[in-house]
């Protein structure tokens, strides 16, 4: 069996890292997995793509040239959108693959051009990192739910025409995706709910099988030689906070989690935490919480992550749409507790009051009084075993692996019954 990954990046957000995760799970299981990818972190022999500065020059043209239409709506918001009306990645990659099936993640950026899908001549999986699979272009839908009809008058472009780029591109995809062979993953049972009701896919079986982590990395370290590795106060408490632009992504709700600590400091609590921020740098003028803030910037490797998640006493994750959320899920393998809001993908992740706290959307008094709850004293030593116990349950890289490569056999066997 030979399966072929196609992902914008293989080290880059949580789409790629969770692809790459799952590519050398697969290989560790003996499958014959490679992976190409438009923009290469990863020195991995079995990834293919250049990481030099004129191909990375080369993409950046190709992923602006597929946004120029966006110009049109001069009003629109400011978030991803995707047209991908062109794309790197050709049908002749494919074909020197040679592979029996092709596994699609997170492949937008100017990648994969959405006409190409028909061209492969293989069966395709693909895991719904993210919306824009059965959208008119949005990667986050927010309260819009236009994509159970054919999209248009978008919101996020500021459009109050039917005939707008998005409905362009929902019926792209409707004419060039309909007769594929193509057989759909979500990692979340929300993920599954939305696609299932979507006019492009609710009539495709959906399945279930969450991102995997790697348990060897993420796991629970000494808390004290972890801060002092990251030069951090070894008794205060430390609120963990962080993800790909984690204070420019309106979608991760850095302005609600703002919202919950100036709550906190208003109630005249002593000994208030400090927030440890990843994702992002310390801003130019940093915007008012009531508490201190450090800034770990990004961080590019799992080791120095893990070693974050054992620093803090809990993740908190304020976002509004969370196809499953891999820090959370990577914060639970470390037997660090998680605040979230009760929706979308975190309800699988998130065990409210069992290993962390499911607020009620989006209150952010509410996601406060739930930091103080795990912060509560001892509550969370009680809680760590349940968190890395769910870890090992049901996230555990060898499990999802094992999952995956089960469902490309089954597929594969249909194929030759068919003939």
């Amino acid at each position: 069996m030979k399966v072929l990954h196609l992902s914008t990046f293989d080290l880059r957000g949580g789409a790629g890292r969770g692809a790459f995760r799952l590519h050398r799970g697969l290989i560790e299981l003996g499958v014959q997995s490679c992976m190409a990818v438009q923009d290469r972190s990863s020195d991995d022999p079995t990834v293919i793509g250049s990481a030099s500065r004129l191909s990375k020059l080369g993409r950046e043209i190709v992923s602006l040239t597929d946004r120029v239409p966006l110009a049109l709506y001069r009003s629109r918001a400011a978030v991803s959108f995707d047209l991908q009306w062109i794309g790197s990645c050709s049908a002749s990659l494919v074909s020197k693959t040679a592979p029996d099936l092709l596994h699609l993640h997170w492949v937008t950026g100017g990648f994969l051009r959405i006409e190409t899908l028909g061209r492969f001549g293989r069966p395709i999986v693909w895991t719904l990192r993210d919306m824009w699979p059965f959208t008119g272009g949005c990667h986050v839908s927010g309260d819009c739910h236009r994509y159970r009809a054919e999209c248009g008058a978008c919101w996020q472009l500021g459009s109050t025409s039917n005939r707008d780029l998005t409905r362009w591109v929902w019926r792209r995809k409707r004419r060039a995706w309909r007769a594929l062979d193509m057989h759909l993953v979500a990692p979340s049972r929300w993920m599954a709910d939305s696609a299932r009701s979507s006019s492009l896919f609710g009539d495709r079986p959906i399945e279930v099988i969450p991102n995997g982590v790697d348990l060897s990395i993420f796991k629970p370290l000494d808390r004290g030689w972890a801060r002092q590795a990251l030069g951090l106060d070894p008794d205060r408490r430390i609120i963990l906070f962080g993800a790909v632009n984690a204070l420019r992504d309106s979608n991760k709700g850095f302005v609600t989690l703002q919202e919950s600590l100036l709550n906190m400091a208003q109630t005249g609590e002593t000994g208030l935490p400090l927030l440890l921020v990843f994702g992002a740098s310390a801003p130019a003028q940093p915007r008012p919480m009531g508490l201190e803030a450090r800034y770990l910037g990004q961080i590019g490797d799992e080791t120095t992550m893990a070693l974050a998640y054992n620093a803090a006493d809990l993740l908190v994750v304020p976002s509004r749409q969370e196809s499953f959320c891999q820090t959370a899920a990577e914060a639970l393998a470390c037997g660090i507790p998680v605040a979230a809001f009760d929706a979308t993908g975190l309800r699988d992740v998130v065990d409210h009051r069992v290993n962390g706290y499911l607020a009620r959307p989006y209150d952010a008094s509410d996601l406060a009084d739930g930091v103080r709850w795990i912060l509560a004293v001892d509550r969370p030593l009680e809680m760590a075993q349940r968190a890395r116990h769910k870890a090992e349950r049901m996230f555990d890289l060898r499990l999802v692996a094992r999952r995956y490569a089960d469902l490309y056999a089954e597929i594969l066997e249909d194929q030759r019954r068919r003939g």
